[in-house]
């Protein structure tokens, strides 16, 4: 009788990052293995699964932090591999879901705080536009001093375009 069992799922491990100098890393692995739950656990402050709650203008482009600059705002946009400006005067509710990632990166990016963790990385496109797409969050990032962004995904694909400093698998 299952009404008796009682499970529990626990995770050992250690991410010794505090002694790195890091701009970019990356916790992978399959469905269901606790990669969510670590993220949470390590940075909740910075954790974002879904920023879809973000935007409520008719123009996505309104949601960004208001002390950006428009030429800011398009650098950021460019920067996550979203360089199409037709396509940034539309609503959030009517981007693909690869436009809708990258300007949730974009705008992550964007916030003040130094550390983006970002939940499902990737998980929404196609593999070509997640190695491309990560291929320019990693030159984003690296531009911008003191940012540090992870990755949290389950496609191994993406760790070679994103190049990061640290991975946990």
């Amino acid at each position: 009788d299952l009404k008796d069992v009682k499970l529990e799922k626990r995770i050992r491990g250690s991410i010794p990052i505090e002694a790195l100098d890091w701009q970019i890393g990356v916790i992978v692995g399959c469905s269901g293995s606790g990669k969510s739950s670590i993220a949470k656990h390590l940075w909740p402050e910075s954790y974002f699964a879904d920023l879809k709650d973000k935007y409520s203008s008719s123009c996505f482009l309104n949601d960004f932090p208001e002390d950006l600059n428009v030429q800011d705002i398009s650098a950021a946009l460019c920067s996550s591999g979203f360089s199409e400006p037709t396509s940034w005067l539309k609503g959030y509710a009517v981007l693909s879901q690869g436009q809708k990632m990258r300007v949730d990166i974009a705008h992550a990016l964007c916030l003040p705080q130094r550390l983006v963790v970002f939940d499902e990385f990737t998980s929404t496109v196609d593999r070509t536009v997640a190695q491309i797409g990560s291929y320019a969050i990693s030159r984003a990032v690296r531009k911008w001093a003191g940012k540090q962004f992870v990755a949290v995904t389950c496609h191994f694909d993406v760790l070679d375009w994103l190049e990061p400093d640290w991975s946990y698998d």
